[in-house]
């Protein structure tokens, strides 16, 4: 049995996969995603890091080509039987995209019409190549399975409330052990570790975590300080339960904030409700990004503004949590129903040498965003 949702659930989401092959023309699909994977059989593995493939056909038979040490990853994570599990020989000289092909001859593909995912890091430019040589004629269907999971399910949306929760336990966290001479180090201990005592994953990328010149850089570097009396701490984490994902974003202020810094909040608080206010099934995801750019611009920000705000949230696997694409300028994706975004609003001056973030999750409904997170919007102070 699956661990996280029912095999009804993966049922349902076998036959819409096998139909929107079929809709494409297609025999069978090669996945080289592990979000493919996991979101159509619950398989959950980095196994990816080297060839891995599961076959999906238009009569949604499925079948996982991988290495020895995934087998019983697989049999106890997903759906599939072990007659379905297939392995390629590590040995010197191995070329597992001729064991695919070989797979693929027993199935009956051989002269089939077959796509494959190439977007992921599941499959690098030398497997690509190796895939390429051993089986030609292969079409490219980069977005067909993301499209898919882009879409989730009352089962999916639970888990990302699940998610959001363990956020919002990870800055309570934060808020607690942040001060003047505090150690990052502890910060992000503690934060990650509300994080797996509430039952959490290990997210998609590392937290993010960076004071003084730091606070600018918003990504994870190497390397801890103590808070001075006068810092900022810029922190990006997101609770995974499941490996679903509810990210946040905020900055604290480590002693009084000054003037800037609270109008550099106010813009921010006020571009995050207008982009929460653009967010509607139908809306194409460019009209986010502008109703965010237009506030920082108002507020005389535009030279502090990054050129995206946001991107999908997902049950994402390593190296980053997003799921693509992302809230940028004149982005014509249409929003759908129970989609679920990250929103982030980023304010990073150099001339300063100040930052302001204020960002969280939010779910496509009827009427708009829902907000996750239970965290009001407030310039948080330590």
């Amino acid at each position: 049995m699956p661990i996280h949702f029912t095999s009804l659930e993966f049922k349902q989401r076998q036959d819409v996969a096998s139909a929107a092959i079929s809709s494409k023309g297609l025999d069978a699909i090669l996945l080289f995603a592990p979000e493919s994977h996991y979101w159509l059989t619950g398989y959950d593995t980095f196994g990816f890091s080297l060839f891995q493939t599961m076959v999906l056909t238009c009569k949604g038979d499925i079948h996982l080509l991988t290495r020895a040490p995934d087998l019983r990853q697989a049999l106890y994570t997903s759906t599939l039987s072990e007659d379905h599990i297939h392995i390629w020989d590590e040995v010197e000289g191995a070329n597992p995209a001729k064991d695919l092909a070989k797979l693929l001859s027993e199935l009956g593909l051989t002269k089939g019409k077959i796509g494959y995912e190439s977007q992921t890091v599941g499959l690098t430019d030398f497997n690509g190549r190796l895939l390429r040589d051993a089986i030609p004629n292969l079409q490219d269907i980069a977005d067909l399975m993301l499209n898919l999971r882009r879409i989730k399910s009352s089962a999916e949306i639970a888990m990302h409330r699940k998610a959001a929760a363990l956020s919002d336990d990870a800055l309570d966290a934060a808020i607690d052990r942040t001060h003047a001479g505090a150690f990052e180090g502890d910060i992000l201990a503690a934060m990650q570790g509300a994080v797996f005592k509430g039952g959490g994953d290990y997210a998609g990328n590392e937290f993010i975590l960076g004071s003084g010149p730091g606070a600018l850089l918003v990504r994870y570097f190497s390397g801890r300080r103590h808070l001075d009396k006068k810092d900022q701490l810029t922190l990006e984490w997101s609770g995974a339960f499941a490996r679903y994902h509810a990210a946040m974003m905020r900055t604290i202020i480590i002693g009084e904030a000054n003037t800037i810094q609270r109008r550099m909040y106010d813009a921010a608080a006020e571009a995050l409700t207008a982009c929460e206010n653009a967010i509607r099934p139908g809306a194409p995801m460019g009209e986010v990004f502008e109703a965010h750019s237009e506030v920082f611009n108002a507020h005389g920000f535009s030279h502090a503004k990054l050129q995206a705000c946001g991107y999908g949230m997902g049950a994402v696997y390593n190296p980053i949590w997003v799921e693509f694409p992302m809230f940028y300028q004149g982005n014509p994706l249409l929003m759908r129903l129970n989609q679920v975004f990250f929103l982030h609003m980023i304010l990073v001056d150099s001339a300063t040498g100040l930052a302001m973030t204020l960002g969280h999750s939010v779910l496509v409904t009827d009427s708009g965003a829902e907000r996750l997170s239970r965290h009001k919007l407030q310039l948080l102070e330590a």
